[in-house]
């Protein structure tokens, strides 16, 4: 029955206690999450909440109305999350003034609302000085210039901001100066993503100036920034003042030899470090020997992804001695290095020390036979036993008899849940003696009950739920 039909069959109870009970919720529950479940406009109405999360409902757009005319109700709400909901001109217009019935708002999510842009002055109006806000994510909101320079402005506003997302605006990266010095007033920023924001080699320089003052910041991200190269030729000295960082994302931004190099004094210094992102840096392969022989300064690393950065045979043996001396180490990207294949002997070492190793990527790394029988013997003395989430996939090089000892020892791997070891499109393998192996390894993964089809790639898949093991096209 239609949920308009059925309400209206339920009037004599209370919408929001009905609603409540249809969830399976208490009536004194604060935090409501409705992301992506379709509801319609009939379950609008909610009073005394903390936490409202309606991202990705379609219904939202054109109907906000329902929601911000019933906010004096909502005066204790915290979270407002606001995702994908493809707000109109009228519905962003309509959230500034409700914004005002808001006073202890402390996160605050529009992304992926193209009409945000051009009008976020018009939302954001009421936050003054004092503002309690300490998430705002405006990704992919359209801005415009003339919205950066409002953002710049607010900033020292925010004085208790915490996570502060801008991604995938594009032409902020005009405006990063005026941004750059609102920053200089949120001493307590522990996020900053600008991911795809149109930065320059300039921007490096502009934002080198604000991290002496962002001493507690745990995540930075300038990843997707493709003109950024160049921008760290110059050593960026105030980045070793992040000592807390955790997080360094800069994928694909066409780092140079010369950037690399300079990074190399600094990465080491941030003995904090947990994920490192240099993957889509093709540069890297020719001139990171330095670099990577330097991260065994960071014992703390747990994520490290290098993928398509065209190692190099010199680059990947600093790596791999590197390596050794990361002992929490859980997830490793090296696909789409040529360099791999023939020589992860070198990492052997690694394989058997690594007792966290969850996510290994070893994807288009022409990877022969001898590695694959190398990596079976790992996996048969327990050295991977943690191991989650296995890539193999694009390594044509290997014969049937390297799949076939793979497969006989992927019974080992109990708490595999993810393996892909398919082909590209353009080649296919035979069900030999490997496909046996794998049909019986499978009986004794616990977290694989079912093989399947799917029917839409046209290649045979092992899953259970939501995951998919690939095999071959």
């Amino acid at each position: 029955m239609p949920l308009g039909l059925e309400m209206e069959r339920k009037s004599s109870m209370k919408e929001s206690d009905w609603f409540l009970k249809k969830l399976c919720r208490k009536a004194a529950d604060r935090c409501l999450d409705f992301n992506t479940c379709g509801l319609t406009a009939a379950a609008a109405k909610e009073a005394d909440l903390e936490e409202l999360d309606i991202s990705w409902n379609d219904f939202v757009s054109g109907t906000l109305h329902l929601f911000t005319e019933q906010m004096h109700l909502a005066s204790k709400l915290r979270v407002l999350r606001l995702r994908g909901c493809g707000l109109t001109t009228e519905d962003v217009q309509t959230l500034g003034a409700a914004l005002e019935k808001i006073p202890v708002l402390e996160e605050l999510s529009l992304s992926w609302n193209s009409n945000v842009g051009g009008k976020l002055p018009q939302v954001l109006r009421t936050f003054r000085k004092g503002s309690r806000i300490r998430t705002l994510e405006l990704a992919d909101c359209a801005l415009t210039s003339q919205d950066a320079e409002f953002v710049g402005h607010l900033l020292p506003k925010l004085q208790r901001l915490e996570v502060f997302d801008l991604s995938i605006n594009r032409n902020i990266g005009s405006s990063l100066d005026v941004i750059a010095q609102g920053l200089k007033c949120t001493s307590g920023l522990k996020v900053l993503k600008l991911h795809s924001c149109g930065l320059s080699p300039k921007s490096v320089r502009i934002l080198d100036g604000t991290f002496a003052s962002l001493d507690v910041l745990r995540t930075l991200d300038l990843s997707g920034n493709k003109e950024l190269g160049g921008g760290f030729e110059e050593v960026p000295a105030q980045l070793a003042l992040l000592e807390h960082l955790e997080v360094l994302d800069l994928h694909q931004c066409s780092l140079t030899a010369h950037d690399v190099e300079s990074l190399t004094q600094v990465i080491p210094l941030l003995s904090h470090l947990q994920e490192l992102d240099l993957s889509s840096n093709r540069k890297v392969g020719c001139s990171s020997e330095n670099l990577l022989s330097r991260l065994r300064f960071l014992p703390a690393l747990k994520s490290l992804l290098i993928n398509s950065c065209a190692l190099e045979s010199e680059t990947f043996t600093a790596l791999a001695e590197a390596s050794v001396h990361l002992p929490a180490l859980e997830t490793l990207n090296l696909s789409w290095n040529k360099c791999v294949g023939g020589n992860l002997e070198l990492l052997l070492q690694t394989l058997k020390l690594s007792r966290s190793l969850r996510v290994l990527r070893l994807s288009s790394c022409a990877l022969v036979t001898e590695d694959l029988v190398l990596l079976a013997s790992a996996m048969r003395t327990g050295h991977l036993a943690e191991l989650q989430k296995l890539d193999l996939s694009y390594n044509s090089s290997v014969c049937d008899t390297g799949w076939a000892i793979f497969c006989q020892n992927l019974c080992f791997l109990k708490k595999l849940t993810e393996l892909d070891i398919s082909l590209g499109p353009s080649r296919s393998r035979g069900c030999g003696q490997w496909f046996r192996h794998l049909l019986c390894a499978v009986t004794k993964l616990p977290v694989v009950t079912e093989i399947g089809r799917d029917e839409k790639m046209g290649y045979p898949s092992l899953t259970r739920g939501g995951t998919r093991m690939l095999l071959y096209p």
